[in-house]
């Protein structure tokens, strides 16, 4: 208790800490919520119901990642720095919302085109559709700047009432399969009720004026600044949205279902380490000057994180066919499988998460960063195209795994290098 309160003495540790349990919250929320409906929606809307409308989620998340421009990340750390400047806050806010609304106009309209263009998305086009209203909600709810702020509290709130509606709306409304297409439409009123209220919040409480207005030099910047971060997100998708897709595409919707119940599970276990990692971005920010201080810190805990990592991987493993038959209701083989070789990216997922985005990304090196999720995003999407066709559905769980596995190897690679780097560069300020 007494070093619980030393560690509390600091106004910065006291909101790090704040954040941390507002996060905890959130995530735990996250964590639990979908674990009620997930498997009630498998069971009632079956396997290709289900992957259906994870073809359709994999679909809207290049428009999600196209009107995120990487602003989550690049217009995070403008906030976090500017904060105490109101001026400059309005700025930032302004022109970032701005641009996101054009990404969003521009993201519908792409969508209508592919839509109407191509029998495989024409037959179920209101899925899409739909779907298509979880971007709107995004756009609307600006968590960059809550992040920015450090008030991570009004995320956690306004979050988990857009998720217990949801989650109360799919059990009155969805009862049987042919109400599949109610549940992007309940998601997307979720989501856009969630951002309606978040902005509302930022008017009133954060002294952001309206109407927004943006200079041309500002937008110019903000798209600067967030265009490596944007790169880099598209390119993570190549590797962590775009099997479902692939799957979607080269084969059907039962198997997308089959890979998306394996993917969801661990997905929802990774989303854990959110919990931390939201609440330490802003403050890695500010803390570590260079990648030297960072590695020393990472040093530290290394151990800790591969043994966290390793033991919830082992668990997932271990528990496999346990949570397909809790989740659908019977052994799916095909799924326990999957979700065998996936578990793996657990830990090296969880790794490259602490090297890439709390490390590279909250120094400023975001072209590192995209460089290396360039690289792991056309391997994965190469490996999943060449193993689907050569050994079926396991191939697209094996490319995820080898997609993280190279990034692991690229982010650890060039950090050694910068260190290097930067030792000379600090011997030669001595001499």
């Amino acid at each position: 208790m007494k070093i619980f309160r030393k560690f509390l003495n600091s106004p910065d540790k006291k909101r790090l800490f704040s954040n941390f349990v507002s996060l905890a919250v959130l995530q735990g929320a996250n964590y639990i919520l979908p674990l009620i409906t997930f498997p009630y929606l498998v069971r009632v809307l079956g396997v290709e119901k289900f992957g259906l409308l994870a073809f359709a989620t994999a679909t809207v998340t290049y428009f999600q990642i196209l009107t995120d421009y990487g602003f989550n990340l690049s217009a995070t750390r403008d906030i976090s720095i500017h904060r105490e400047n109101k001026e400059k806050v309005q700025e930032i806010f302004s022109s970032v919302m701005v641009i996101k609304f054009g990404l969003l106009i521009l993201s519908f309209i792409l969508l209508i085109i592919l839509v109407f263009s191509f029998d495989k998305f024409r037959k179920d086009w209101e899925v899409f559709v739909l779907s298509f209203g979880m971007v709107v909600g995004q756009v609307l709810f600006p968590v960059w700047f809550f992040q920015g702020m450090e008030k991570m509290k009004y995320i956690t709130i306004l979050n988990i009432f857009a998720k217990l509606l949801f989650t109360v709306a799919i059990f009155v409304f969805v009862k049987e399969q042919a109400d599949y297409w109610k549940v992007p439409l309940l998601n997307s009123l979720g989501f856009i009720l969630a951002g309606v209220l978040a902005l509302w919040i930022i008017f009133r409480d954060f002294g952001i004026k309206f109407p927004l207005k943006a200079s041309k030099n500002n937008l110019i910047l903000q798209l600067k600044k967030g265009f490596y971060l944007f790169l880099s997100s598209g390119f993570l998708s190549l590797y962590r949205s775009s099997n479902s897709f692939i799957i979607g595409l080269i084969l059907n919707n039962t198997y997308v279902g089959y890979y998306s119940i394996a993917e969801k599970i661990i997905y929802t276990i990774q989303s854990l380490q959110d919990i931390v990692g939201r609440a330490l971005y802003p403050y890695f920010a500010k803390k570590f000057r260079n990648a030297f201080e960072f590695t020393l810190f990472f040093k530290k805990i290394v151990f800790l994180l591969v043994t966290i990592y390793l033991s919830i991987t082992l668990l997932t493993i271990s528990f496999s066919t346990f949570l397909i038959i809790l989740i659908s209701g019977k052994d799916e083989i095909i799924i326990s499988n999957l979700l065998r070789i996936m578990s793996i990216v657990i830990l090296v997922g969880g790794l490259n998460y602490w090297l890439g985005i709390l490390g590279f990304t909250s120094l400023g090196n975001y072209k590192i960063f995209m460089n290396g999720v360039l690289i792991a995003g056309i391997s994965n999407l190469a490996l999943c195209v060449i193993l689907l066709i050569l050994i079926g559905i396991y191939g697209a769980g094996l490319s995820l795994l080898l997609s993280e596995i190279i990034l692991l190897i690229y982010l650890s690679l060039n950090l050694r290098k910068i260190i290097k780097i930067e030792k000379v560069a600090y011997e030669r300020n001595l001499s």
